[in-house]
């Protein structure tokens, strides 16, 4: 069988396996709900693809453009789907499981990349990521997260294959058409083109520059998207969401940072994090320092999230990203040490390690889809039912405030006011103020308030009711109900 040939059927495999998986979490929130989005996110991204791909225009709302899509090629992909004439929900599923395979194809071919010595042995740790149920849940989540994980692996294995350092910086400014968080590829990028141009720091120089003209080719125009559609050069949710959470920066840094290194551990990370460590240590010991760029930029980019956005809600989602290069980096230890085993003992203990970890994958498989289902719950009952419910019971020209807009926004045809701020950026600066949001509201004649009551006290103080959501899961989960007000 020629090279050729077997990465065909290596990646067919992939895809086999991320059908089923996926097919596994998709069943159980079937069989707890329904179909559905685990995120009230996900309904943005699919308002702003149905208006791209029915309308042509990039916009929440009908007619009024905006930058509130933190992932433009990604809610362009959805788009697509609303072109062709596709179901949007059976569309970005099948994009979820294409790219959960792809990652795995192309993170096991970064392994051997990186330890040829492994040889077949590679496509193992490929497996493991895709057996991972937090990559699962965001391969099925709608949300951009794991091509955001996808992307990170491509430019890793890129570095490692050696690719033209402008088709890496292509690929980082690519990057930031899904998540603006990908700049920070350009540290590993240039630890590692200025760690092998020590001897040549002409070349290193030149090498540096075409990586920053294939970057600028396409993040130039990302920035003037955002200008033209925003007045700024970022999404509205990149300041939208800072923002509302700046109060979680009060908290010790030294929590904030455990809680997003931590997010990877819960599952086969926690097998594999042994092997992370050593990894770093031996390439750290042996001074090839160009290969602890991933391990560096693991630790920055969670770190990063760690000052600017403390948050591990929905599993951690803005910090999953970084899973792949921690399994993927702790299995290339394992898998060589389990190769270079020659003792009876260390060939016990290596062994043992691998059937730890492919044991754990697959024992998280189940919890990890009963947390998708009851999180499809949640969305289903407390976000859809409300939106729908608005569309059916208030008037077309009627004005709703709402903190969360996704499935309002895609269900419901009314004209919105976003109290977080990314269709809304002016209301960011009083995001965290009732009062000021009270006063916001009535001077723009809102008709409805749709929130959950613990997040606004203030706003639904002495308001009744017209709607209120009865559904048992979220408050099981530890929430409340969503409740529609007239204001």
């Amino acid at each position: 069988m020629s090279l050729r040939v077997e990465r065909w059927f290596a990646f067919l495999a992939f895809l086999v396996l991320a059908a089923l998986v996926c097919g596994v979490f998709a069943l159980t929130a079937i069989d707890t709900i329904g179909t559905g989005f685990p995120l009230d996110d996900a309904w943005i991204h699919q308002t702003y693809a149905r208006n791209l791909g029915l309308r042509g225009e990039w916009a929440y709302l009908p007619g009024l453009p905006s930058a509130g899509s933190t992932s433009p090629l990604w809610t362009a992909l959805l788009a697509l789907g609303y072109r062709l004439g596709i179901d949007p929900f059976g569309w970005v599923e099948a994009l979820g499981v294409f790219v959960l395979a792809a990652s795995g194809y192309v993170g096991s071919r970064w392994v051997a990349a990186r330890s040829p010595h492994l040889g077949r042995l590679a496509w193992a740790a490929g497996a493991l990521l895709v057996l991972e149920w937090h990559l699962i849940w965001a391969g099925l989540s709608g949300m951009e997260t794991l091509a955001q994980a996808f992307t990170v692996l491509l430019v890793f294995y890129a570095l490692d294959a050696r690719w033209p350092p402008a088709v890496i910086g292509l690929l980082v400014g690519a990057g930031a058409w899904i998540r603006p968080d990908a700049l920070l590829l350009l540290l590993p990028v240039g630890w590692i083109l200025g760690v092998e141009g020590r001897l040549d720091p002409v070349r290193a120089a030149r090498r540096l520059m075409a990586v920053g003209g294939g970057v600028a080719i396409l993040f130039l125009p990302y920035l003037g998207f955002n200008l033209m559609l925003g007045g700024q050069s970022w999404p509205s949710t990149f300041y939208a969401k800072q923002a509302e959470y700046a109060v979680e920066l009060g908290r010790p840094l030294a929590l904030r940072l455990a809680e997003q290194w931590g997010v990877g551990l819960v599952g086969v990370g926690a097998v594999l994090a042994a092997g992370f460590v050593a990894s770093i240590w031996i390439d750290a010991s042996g001074k090839r320092w160009a290969r602890l760029a991933p391990a560096i930029w693991w630790l920055v980019f969670l770190a990063a999230y760690a000052v600017r956005l403390p948050v591990t809600y929905q599993h951690g989602r803005y910090a999953m990203p970084a899973i792949p290069v921690l399994l993927l980096l702790g299995a290339e230890v394992m898998l060589t040490a389990a190769l270079r085993a020659s003792g009876k003992w260390s060939r016990l203990l290596t062994r043992a390690w691998i059937m730890a970890a492919v044991a754990t994958a697959i024992a998280f498989l189940l919890p990890g889809a009963r947390a998708y289902g009851q999180d499809v719950a949640i969305i289903e009952t407390e976000m859809v039912a409300p939106a729908r419910w608005i569309a059916a019971h208030t008037e077309r020209e009627d004005l709703i405030a709402a903190h969360d807009i996704g499935a309002v926004g895609y269900f419901s045809g009314r004209t919105l006011i976003d109290l977080a701020g990314l269709i809304s950026p002016e209301v960011i600066p009083f995001v965290r103020d009732e009062a000021r949001l009270a006063a916001y509201l009535e001077a723009h004649g809102a008709d409805y308030l749709m929130t959950f009551p613990g997040w606004y006290p203030r706003l639904v103080e002495g308001r009744v009711p017209v709607y209120e959501s009865t559904a048992a899961y979220a408050p099981a989960a530890g929430g409340e109900n969503m409740a529609v007000y007239p204001w």
